[in-house]
Parts: C-alpha cells; structure tokens; sequence
C-alpha cells in the first residue's frame, strides 16, 4: 500500500480573492500610546519567569548573596553604568554572569524593579543606600526621585549630614539645596547636635558664608561660642581663626561691651580679647568704620502708607530680581510712620491712622519677624507721634519730633529693645515734623521738616555720650518730607517739599567736613517718599507731587551720579515706612499667601 505525502501549506493569496485598487495618495499613521509601557510589561514578565534573559547579575554583601536574571538591553537603556558594561568590548559583554559587590541585594532589586516598570519607591530608612546606588550606577531618574524626597525632608536636625553626605557622593542637587536651607535656617541649625559635631574646618567654611541669612551678626558670633563651649579643651586654639570670619565691625558695640566684660573665653583668650577690645574702642570714637559686607540677600520693606486712606499693608521688593513679595498685614493702617531695622527686626512706630471720617495719630510700636512673617506690638511711646523722624545708634531706637494734632514736637525719646522701654532725651533746638534722621559714627542727624510755621532747611546733630544737640552746616535748599540716608561719610537728602513745590533735587552732606553739595536730580518730584539704602545705591520709592500719588521707583548709583527707573510699587502711596533687611524665609510667606 503507497503511503502519500502531506502537502505542504500553501501561503498564496486565492484567484479567486479580489484586491481592491488603492487609489490616491492617502497613508496610514498610527501610534499606540501604551505600546512602551505594554511592552515593558511583558518584558518584566519574562525577567520574573527567567525568560530570554541574556544575563544573571550576583550581588554579594556582607555575606549576603541573589541572584537576578534580566535583560542585559533593559539595565543599559536607564543606567550608564551597565550601557558601558555591556556595550564596550568588557568581558561582562559576553559572559552569563556578572557579579557585583557591595551593594546590598534588596536595593539591587529596587533598581531592577525601576528598570522594568519605571516605579520606585523609598522611605527614610533606606533612601539614602537607594541613592547612593543610583549614583553609584548612574541611574539618574532614580537619583533625582531620591533628592526630590530628601530636600522634602530636611530640618534643622539633619540638613548638614544629609549635606555632608551629598558631597561625598558627588549629588550636587541635594548638596546645594541642603546648603541653601542652612543658610536660610542658620539660627535654627546652629541649635542641633550636628553643628555642634562640626569640625573646625567645616564650621570656617559655613560661617564664612556671605549667603547666610541671620538676623543679626550676633548670631554667627554666637554660634561660633557655642561649638567652642561643646569641647572647650580641644576647640579654644581655633577662636582666633573663627573670629577672622565673623563680621566684626556689624556687630553691635552694646554688644561687644558685654562679650568684653562676660564671655569666659574672652578671659581666657588674651589675644582675642584685645583684638575685640580694639574694634570696640574704633566703634566708641564717632568715626568711620571699615565696611561690612551684609549677609544674605536684602530687601526693601515698605509698610503702610497713604492713599485716600491710610494703608496696612506690607510688602517687599528684591532689586536683584525686580519681584515683590506680599506679606502679613501691619497690625493697624498707618501713614506718616517712621520705620527702622534693629538685629534685623522691622520697627514701625507713630504716624496716623487717616480715614475720611477720622483721624487719630499714633503712638504705637510694632514688630515684624521676617523669619516668620508676623507682627507684634511692642511698648507704646510717650506721646503721638505723626511724622515722626527715626534713627538707631547701638541698637536703640530714637523716635524724634513729630506731631500729635496741632502739637509739634522738638522732643525726643529713645527705647531700648531688651527691655522694652522708652526713656526721653535731650529735646532739639526747634520742633520738627517730616524731617530726615539719618545715624552715622555713633551721632544722630535730625534734617530739615516743618516746625509749624515754616520749612526748615537747618540741621542738628545728637550726640548720645552728652545727651546735647549740636548745629551742623544747614542744607542748600528747605527742605521738609525728604528722604535721608547715611553712605560712605555721606548723608544724603533726596526730595521733598519747600513750601510751593514738591522737589527732585538732591544734596549731600560731607560729615568730616560740615558742607552740603548738589547732587544729580531724581527723574520725579516727589516728597514723603521712602528712601532705602540697598548694597550701595540709593532706592526712592512712591511719594506725592502735584500729579498725584507715585508708584514709580527709582535707584541712584553714587559712581556715576546717576537716577534710573527700575520698577513700580504695587499701589502708589506716600508716606510710607521703608527699610532694608534680610530676605523673607520662602516657608514663612507662602504659608502667608496660602492662607
């Protein structure tokens, strides 16, 4: 019997199928969009079934010892590490199996797990060894998910070992986000045991930081005590060193009298102590100090103002990024206040509450903490004051002249922040409303103002070791409602109001030599403006003239002599209260606006 041979399937179409003619030009273009992740999917399935994997990696540690089969294409799409391992000619190109040493196998699986499926998940316990492997075997999506956690999680308490650690691995994201968050808690930090573990070195390098965001010198000098008290034995050689990098000149001469009769380590430390005791003297001779550089990223605060009616509003302006920050509201609406900067804290005081069915002038003083956003009242002054002239001398705060109704005053009284008091002082020779107070070498300038019947172009100097006022070389022009500043010997008065007009004229005053002379005008008139002084220009803000309430800001640059326009206010408003200090902790204002 012949057995027949199968036949063999045939693939050609049929005669008798019909293909229809395509005609025209058209095409087809289609995508799947989950195609990857399907794929990817599938691949995972066969990784965890030990199928078509081309590679087993061995991870050994500590006597550890697993086994992962993958795809060797899957590691070297998402990791430089194994593309270069498996693509370069290396014998792990071409073998079976590779080993790897040193890194623990539960997050040798957490990468291979992301490989796959693009998930990876971390906590606090092992986010530091998921990056550091991820760095090790440059992973970098993964790295970037374990900083993005860790910046999440810095506080105080481990921002600088999570810092150093960033550092060693070579993670510059996380080492720069965790020396950013230093310098803007650098008070909170210097509390915690890992400042206190710094070595000599590492503290050097932090308080020399220009970036440090601090209230006051004092408190780096204070730190800097305070590593020195945690091992005072071993640490007392390097208080020389230390003191070279703090910012002697600003800190407070009250301060350093008290450094100079109470710190025990001042006693001990011969050589520091009359290295101290020699800048204190230079502080108590009413004389020009060398400059200090200031700390941190400074802003202009204005607070308050006039508009129709009196405003409580707070705002600050950063000239290096022409942004303003809104922040919390003044705890009353007040305009004609004065305002001034002490250990880095924003005084407001005086000035009038003006509403069209009212008006009552003030003798209140508020507080506002730039480090968490809030107002406080402090204690009250003796009397109202409207218009009231401001100035600080060794941290105390010297309320001058103003009016209260139809009163003017020449009085003057002084209050000390520590104890939260106000005590008078000598009177000026007339009564002054609107005048400039500027403070330079230790001596008090009241400048120009209104004494109830005329405009003042007269100037007195305050000296606080007599408690007198003396006369000084009167100014060019009558000027009252100016804004004054003190720059490099120089006072400086800008604007105002002559008793006709609003001016844009400026002088300067020489103190060495007791004259005043022209200066370069303001594009705008304008008086009750604010004046601020910002890393070496001069800042107008707002203010009125016959055209209305200003917005427009100008800066003046001393080298070129020059004004230029630079931004606008966000409301136009005079008589406001202006002043320079640190930059706003970002947490602080965003809680703010949030709420």
């Amino acid at each position: 019997m012949l057995c027949s041979k199968k036949k063999k399937p045939s693939f050609k179409l049929s005669t008798t199928i019909a293909v229809p003619s395509m005609k025209g030009h058209g095409y087809l273009d289609y995508t799947i969009e989950n195609h990857s992740s399907k794929a990817f999917e599938k691949m995972d399935e066969f990784r965890r079934n030990n199928q078509l994997c081309d590679v087993l990696i061995k991870v050994t540690h500590n006597g550890q010892e697993e086994d992962f089969p993958v795809h060797k294409v899957v590691l070297a799409s998402c990791s430089s590490f194994f593309k270069a391992m498996f693509t370069n000619n290396f014998r792990e190109c071409y073998a079976k199996e590779v080993t790897i040493k040193d890194t623990c196998p539960l997050v040798m699986q957490r990468l291979i797990d992301f490989a796959y499926t693009s998930r990876i998940t971390v906590g606090e316990k092992c986010v530091l060894h998921v990056l550091l492997a991820a760095m090790r075997y440059q992973m970098e999506d993964v790295a970037q998910a374990c900083c993005d956690f860790l910046i999440k999680q810095l506080d105080p308490s481990n921002v600088i070992g999570i810092s150093n650690f960033a550092k060693q691995i070579g993670c510059t994201e996380l080492y720069n986000n965790g020396r950013e968050y230093i310098n803007m808690h650098f008070s909170e930090v210097t509390k915690e045991e890992e400042f206190l573990n710094l070595t000599h070195c590492e503290l050097l390098d932090l308080v020399s930081q220009e970036s440090l965001n601090v209230l006051c010198e004092t408190e780096v000098y204070n730190a800097c005590l305070r590593w020195m008290q945690w091992d005072l034995i071993n640490r007392e050689q390097y208080f020389t060193l230390l003191l070279n990098a703090v910012h002697l000149y600003a800190l407070p001469p009250k301060f350093l009298a008290v450094q100079l009769k109470q710190c025990p380590i001042l006693n001990k430390e011969n050589s520091c102590r009359m290295f101290l005791s020699k800048i204190f003297q230079e502080m108590s001779l009413h004389k020009p100090l060398p400059p200090t550089k200031v700390r941190g990223n400074q802003l202009i605060y204005v607070a308050g103002g006039y508009m129709h009616n009196s405003l409580n509003s707070m705002d600050a302006y950063n000239p290096q990024t022409g942004e303003w920050i809104k922040l919390a509201n003044m705890l009353e609406p007040r305009s004609g206040l004065g305002a001034c900067i002490v250990s880095g804290l924003f005084y407001t005081l005086g000035g009038r509450n003006h509403f069209s069915t009212e008006n009552t002038d003030s003798n209140s003083l508020a507080c506002f903490n730039p480090i968490i956003n809030k107002w406080t009242s402090r204690a009250h002054m003796s009397v109202a004051r409207n218009r009231v002239g401001v100035g600080v001398i060794d941290g105390a705060i010297y309320a001058v002249g103003g009016s209260s109704g139809s009163n003017h005053h020449k009085s003057v009284e002084r209050y000390d922040p520590e104890v939260n008091q106000w005590t008078s002082v000598a009177p000026m020779h007339v009564a002054r409303i609107g005048a400039g107070i500027a403070s330079c070498c230790g001596l008090l300038y009241a400048i120009g103002g209104f004494d109830g019947e005329s405009r003042l172009n007269t100037v007195d100097c305050y000296h606080p070791d007599e408690n007198r006022w003396h006369p000084r070389a009167p100014m060019r022009i009558i000027r009252s409602g100016a804004g004054v500043v003190t720059l490099d010997n120089y006072i400086y008065a800008v604007g105002g109001y002559d008793g006709t007009n609003q001016l844009n004229s400026v002088e300067r005053y020489n103190i060495d030599r007791d004259y005043w002379e022209s200066m370069a005008p303001m594009k705008h008139k304008r008086s009750a403006h604010g004046l601020a002084l910002h890393q070496g220009k001069i800042y107008a803000l707002g203010g009125f003239n016959a055209e209305g309430f200003l917005s427009s800001v100008e800066c003046y640059c001393p080298e070129t002599n020059e004004w230029i326009e630079v931004t606008e206010m966000p409301v136009g408003c005079s008589g406001m209260g202006v002043a320079v200090t640190m930059e706003p902790c970002p947490n602080s204002f965003e809680d703010f606006e949030e709420g």
